[in-house]
């Protein structure tokens, strides 16, 4: 549900003095300095978007009984994640309905929760027995430091990425791992389809990340860059899944790519990050307070 449109009197990236060129039919914009872009309307609290028909109908279809296609997306995630490092323990921010952590915990890894939708947090306690706080990831605090925090099609939808990122520093010690995968938005497919592609998704996703402007923000945030790489959607795709998706996704990547793989350095429209939280002394309070730009309205337009 949008609820407005706001007006950023500056990135909030670089700090350049713009309000932001509209792109994707003006549902985006995006800064002439840095090219970071962010969408356009205003949208009311994480608390409030992500109820049970976010899951059930509107941002999904049928998240809580797809459970064959949680599962395979969640093992194929994981085995990403080892490929890089083997945690002892995990802290997953915005774990939905908990299947990642469930197919951690089969793993053997001791990885726990956290999710700012209370019908998803109480799906991943009951149905799948794993443990997940109910409540924004920026106000959890970690009692003891983990191995790894995990965010998976996450940092695109929180209202302030900074205080996300200092909270899941928070979580680590120094030289531990977060793992981030987020839209491409300069994947072959966001590039051919336009306003289109699936993953601009106005009415959810606040922020649109390159490689460069997540690297550039995970840097900011006290963070260093150890690999990064883009993936196509069809890597999560189940069988009948590309076939109903040859149409748009599939034939947009291989038309702009040229190529069948399903990684690629950059044109994928998923972009994966490892990176290690840094030893340089900074602290959690000097991060959240480093100086952003203001929003103010230009208008409010209501819906029903």
């Amino acid at each position: 549900m949008i609820t407005g449109e706001k007006l950023i009197s500056g990135c909030r990236l670089c700090g350049a003095d713009t309000a932001g060129e509209p792109i994707t039919d003006g549902l985006l914009r995006r800064c002439p300095s840095c090219q970071f872009v962010w969408t356009a309307s205003d949208l009311p609290p994480p608390e409030q978007l992500y109820d049970s028909a976010y899951y059930e109908t509107d941002g999904y279809q049928d998240y809580f009984t797809s459970a064959r296609q949680r599962r395979y997306e969640s093992i194929r995630r994981l085995r990403w994640l080892r490929s890089r490092v083997r945690p002892a323990t995990l802290l997953e921010a915005g774990s939905a309905g908990g299947y990642f952590l469930r197919a951690a915990r089969d793993a053997g890894i001791d990885a726990r929760g956290v999710e700012v939708s209370d019908a998803a947090a109480s799906f991943a306690r009951e149905q799948l027995r794993v443990p997940v706080r109910t409540l924004r990831f920026e106000d959890h605090e970690q009692p003891v430091p983990v191995d790894v925090v995990c965010a998976f099609h996450v940092l695109e939808h929180v209202t302030d990425p900074w205080r996300f990122l200092a909270a899941a520093r928070a979580a680590l010690p120094p030289g531990g791992w977060l793992a981030l995968e987020v839209p491409n938005i300069a994947s072959a497919a966001a590039h051919r389809l336009g306003s289109a592609w699936p993953a601009i998704a106005p009415e959810y996703h606040r922020w649109h990340f390159t490689p460069a402007s997540l690297a550039r923000l995970l840097t900011d945030c006290g963070f260093d860059v150890v690999a990064r790489d883009t993936t196509f959607s069809r890597f999560y795709w189940q069988a009948p899944a590309r076939l109903r998706n040859v149409r748009n996704l599939l034939f947009a990547d291989f038309a702009a790519s040229r190529s069948l793989r399903v990684t690629h350095p950059g044109l994928g429209d998923l972009l994966r990050v490892f990176a290690r939280r840094s030893g340089d002394g900074r602290t959690v309070d000097s991060l959240q307070a480093r100086p952003r730009p203001s929003q103010r309205s230009i208008h409010e337009r209501k819906h029903p």
